[in-house]
């Protein structure tokens, strides 16, 4: 069997590196987007609704079974936020996109500011991963993924990226920048929804397990 061609609807070279670590079970090939695809509007209030759409816009334009995913950093005492805006929650409105590693560094120094002096600092990130076979496939797959802990008064560690150096693990009492990408890639919130993503692609799209998966 030929291994399955999906396209990854994220311009995140991050991302993309985890999710191709994350279902290397699977005999899959992941694309990644052409730069020439424009940017998807994410304008809803679910992580659901806007993967989805992210998803339905890089197989309109590809043509090809495309993966999404929308993820985000909920905090308790913030009501949620900054949520589904998480990764421009401190973007000025008609401000031109910055570079990922400086909105990173202003995201999280905003988040900061509004947890200064607030005791309570619990936290979870989700994601939500949406498998699409063509634009209009009335059947999505759609796998879900969180990972609970706590806000940081500070940001400790230089792995990983967005939030990462600010989220803390209570069992382990480090942030996840300062865990090694592969026992993050074991516990984050996309590892478990690519877990159950990879079990949904099996299951319903007949993606066969890799080789080297069959073999253990």
């Amino acid at each position: 069997m030929h291994p399955a061609d999906i396209v990854l609807a994220t311009g995140n070279p991050g991302k993309r590196a985890e999710f191709q670590a994350l279902l290397s079970g699977l005999q899959l090939e992941l694309h990644p987007l052409d730069p020439s695809v424009p940017e998807c509007p994410e304008p809803f209030g679910t992580f659901v609704e806007n993967a989805l759409a992210k998803a339905r816009h890089a197989s309109t334009h590809t043509g090809k079974p495309a993966l999404a995913d929308d993820s985000g950093l909920c905090v308790r005492a913030l009501g949620g936020a900054p949520g589904v805006v998480s990764a421009r929650y401190a973007a000025q409105q008609g401000q031109a996109p910055l570079p990922r590693a400086e909105q990173d560094a202003r995201n999280n120094e905003l988040l900061l500011q509004r947890l200064h002096g607030v005791g309570e600092r619990r936290a979870h990130f989700v994601c939500v991963l949406v498998a699409l076979r063509h634009a209009q496939d009335p059947e999505p797959l759609i796998a879900h993924g969180w990972l609970h802990g706590h806000v940081a008064a500070a940001v400790a560690g230089d792995g990983g990226f967005g939030y990462d150096p600010l989220f803390v693990l209570p069992q382990r009492g480090l942030t996840l920048a300062q865990l090694d990408p592969a026992e993050k890639n074991r516990i984050s919130h996309r590892a478990r929804a690519a877990a159950q993503m990879a079990q949904l692609l099996e299951a319903f799209w007949g993606v066969a397990p890799s080789a080297q998966h069959q073999a253990i």
